[in-house]
């Protein structure tokens, strides 16, 4: 009870995230790309020459706060609207008082968080009001909005893209929340540079992550009439795991599987085996890596290391008979094996290739001598004529040819002669060797 009496007066009832929220541009911590002085925000902020824009970054950096001050700046309505929890329903009512402000003169800011979960229909419903100037449309999205917002949407908006935060602005953050009246000045909390750089390393460039947790640290800590001090065994309960950027179905996620893809092609397994581990701590489905490596094998090794396909699919195999967390071994054994593996693309060139053909081109009948004739009549329209059987010759070849005559000669597989593809290569330059003569 002597713990909760530390935090229950009415001022130091909101989360220390929310308390601390700040109300001046000039306390405003990070995104100096587009803050620092001359920088072009600061300056459409100062000159009070601000538009409807896309707040475009990871959680936690200070999309909300920066709408906020922006709106207390410009002397204009602030709005703060849901994307989760509201419908078309809910827009034209706002959409509405925001018309009969500008009418009396008052703009409105109506900032929306998570834009990107409206769909194509509620995106629409802002167009005109936009167009009007009835409201400044401030958006906050972590997703890509090319992607995710409407092109008429996004063509009447400036997208700015905020950036994680530095280790250095967090910690700033953090010392500002134990000497400060809103935060924890009056419990006198201790705490070292060590935590303190803990928590900022923990938070991942996420400022509400970081307040979160130091607010636990400190409701954890050692309480005497001295104040409160964080000890090491409170934080390691606070700390136990980090909270990664990771989301399984927005970009973050392809960003992270091409990374992944492009070390074990680049042959460097540190980071392949780094990314692979990213994604399961991100609580991806280990049989989804498993699958993507399936692929590469085949994609990338190919015949350079024909094992390297069978070592994917017994991941695969693995991943199902352990799952998470023993799986994940297994998974890191396939993928070093493949990022060192001799790499070749030559199946890939030929998968391509041919569909580029098949697509671009006529489809041609398949050639008389490849077909069966097993009716009396097939054999009378000339099925099967002048195949020529393989096994019957003493080199196990022959020079019939197997391609539409559109495509006769055409080669589509070209070994790279990289690893066992050596020996693929110089059988198919003697097979070809062979047919020229």
């Amino acid at each position: 009870m002597e713990q909760m009496s530390l935090f229950e007066n009415r001022e130091q009832s909101a989360p220390l995230a929310s308390r601390l929220r700040p109300e001046r541009l000039e306390d405003f911590v990070g995104q100096e790309h587009l803050l620092g002085n001359g920088k072009m925000l600061r300056q459409l902020i100062e000159r009070d020459q601000i538009s409807s824009m896309i707040f475009w970054g990871p959680p936690g950096v200070g999309k909300t706060t920066l709408a906020s001050i922006i709106a207390g700046r410009t002397k204009a309505d602030f709005i703060n609207f849901s994307a989760v929890t509201s419908g078309i329903k809910e827009i034209k009512e706002v959409m509405g008082k925001a018309e009969i402000s500008r009418k009396m003169g008052v703009r409105t800011v109506l900032f929306i968080d998570e834009i990107h979960r409206f769909n194509k229909a509620q995106q629409d419903a802002f167009l005109p009001y936009v167009e009007k100037g009835s409201i400044v449309l401030i958006g906050a999205t972590t997703e890509n909005p090319s992607f995710e917002i409407n092109a008429a949407l996004l063509s009447r908006c400036k997208v700015f893209v905020l950036k994680a935060l530095e280790e250095n602005d967090i910690a700033k953050l953090l010392r500002h929340a134990i000497q400060s009246p809103s935060g924890f000045k009056n419990q006198n909390v201790q705490i070292t540079d060590r935590q303190i750089a803990a928590i900022a390393a923990f938070a991942n460039g996420d400022a509400r992550t970081a307040l979160n947790t130091l607010e636990m640290a400190v409701l954890n800590g050692e309480i005497s009439a001295a104040g409160i001090t964080v000890t090491d065994e409170g934080m390691e309960q606070c700390i136990s795991r980090k909270s990664l950027l990771y989301d399984k179905t927005g970009e973050e996620h392809y960003n992270i599987i091409s990374a992944l893809h492009k070390s074990m092609r680049n042959s460097d397994p540190d980071a392949a085996v780094y990314w692979m581990e990213r994604m399961l701590e991100g609580g991806e489905n280990p049989l989804y890596i498993a699958r993507r490596l399936i692929r590469f094998a085949s994609e990338d090794i190919g015949m350079a290391d024909s094992q390297a396909l069978q070592v994917a699919v017994a991941a695969y195999q693995a991943c199902h008979f352990n799952g998470m967390p023993e799986c994940d071994v297994n998974l890191a054994h396939a993928v070093t094996y493949l990022a060192m593996a001799p790499k070749s693309n030559a199946l890939y060139v030929a998968c391509e290739e041919t569909k580029a053909d098949i697509r671009s081109g006529r489809v041609d009948p398949v050639p008389l001598q490849l077909r069966n004739a097993p009716t009396g009549l097939m054999k009378e329209l000339n099925y099967g004529k002048g195949y020529e059987y393989a096994h019957d010759t003493e080199a196990k070849l022959t020079r019939m040819e197997c391609l539409p005559e559109a495509l006769a000669g055409k080669e589509y597989y070209r070994p790279a002669g990289e690893g066992a593809e050596e020996l693929v290569k110089k059988r198919l330059d003697e097979i070809k060797a062979w047919k020229a003569e």
